[in-house]
């Protein structure tokens, strides 16, 4: 058993009964997010899809970090493949009856990872000039650095951030801004022929601390049509968390099939356990958490 599925009794509904596919660690992160209006994001996500908000707003998510121990299950890591630093902008969203996450793009410099992503999931990510650094030393003003050179535009869109822990380690707690952020456990993403995607993670829960940053994240809103509001940041930072997750699934197939009875159709692909029949089959009993 992976470690992190040690623990399980957090998660907003029970972790999925096909096999795992694959493994990561997720380290070093900073979480930094500002309000802005869910109509101004809405035309972002296809159809269907709900930007879900938190004190009468919804939130756009900045999260550099780096990756470790990369790699499908029953596989050894790989040096050239398994770590790499990324920059990730995010929404968040509703989908199917679940919250999680959807990117509006993905930055790394692992062009394998990067091509990988696209092709069996959908994603945006890009192959793009990404550095993550750590500074040891007692004189350093912070930690971390990210700096990025995202090349899907010209001229390239620019991202720095130094950053750092501000505060004591706590678990957010059910309810408060923090949770809302970060105690996600699937991604949506649009796959061919506009079909929704949804990928099951499973982690820890985050150990988070106060973060402090200085962040010039405003190129890569740009593509979008958006700007950043003139506020404070909310920032956050976390050491990282071992992660697990599932091969994607059809949110919509799924839908179907609990007023149908068919059974799930593999898209893009990517192989389609055939234990979601018996979960979602047990879904309809009395008592259980109705699927997405």
């Amino acid at each position: 058993m992976h470690p992190s599925l040690e623990q399980v009794d957090h998660r907003p509904w029970p972790v999925p009964e096909g096999r795992w596919n694959l493994r990561q660690q997720w380290l070093d992160l900073l979480f930094a997010h500002w309000p802005i209006d869910a109509t101004v994001l809405k035309p972002l996500v296809p159809e269907g899809v709900e930007i879900e908000e938190y004190g009468g707003t919804s939130w756009v998510g900045v999260v550099p970090f780096r990756m470790t121990g990369v790699m499908f299950r029953g596989l050894p890591d790989l040096p050239w493949l398994s770590a790499f630093p990324e920059l990730n902008l995010r929404l968040y969203v509703r989908h199917g009856g679940r919250s999680g996450v959807w990117f509006l793009s993905l930055d790394a410099p692992n062009l394998v990872a990067v091509l990988a992503a696209r092709f069996r999931y959908g994603l945006p990510y890009h192959w793009s000039k990404v550095e993550h650094r750590s500074h040891d030393g007692a004189d350093a003003d912070y930690p971390f650095t990210m700096t990025a050179e995202c090349g899907r535009a010209h001229p390239p869109l620019r991202f720095l951030a130094s950053y750092g822990p501000a505060g004591a380690v706590f678990r957010a707690k059910p309810g408060s801004l923090e949770h809302f952020l970060t105690e996600r456990y699937c991604l949506f993403t649009r796959g061919r022929g506009g079909k929704i995607l949804r990928v099951d993670v499973h982690h820890e829960p985050w150990p988070l601390q106060p973060g402090r940053a200085e962040v010039d994240a405003g190129d890569l809103l740009r593509p979008f049509g958006l700007g950043l509001p003139k506020c404070a940041q909310h920032l956050l930072f976390s050491s990282g968390v071992r992660v697990v997750s599932w091969p994607a699934c059809v949110v919509r197939h799924e839908m179907e099939m609990a007023s149908t009875g068919s059974g799930l159709r593999p898209a893009l692909g990517m192989n389609v356990s055939s234990a979601a029949n018996l979960s979602l089959a047990k879904a309809q009993q009395p008592g259980r958490h109705a699927p997405a």
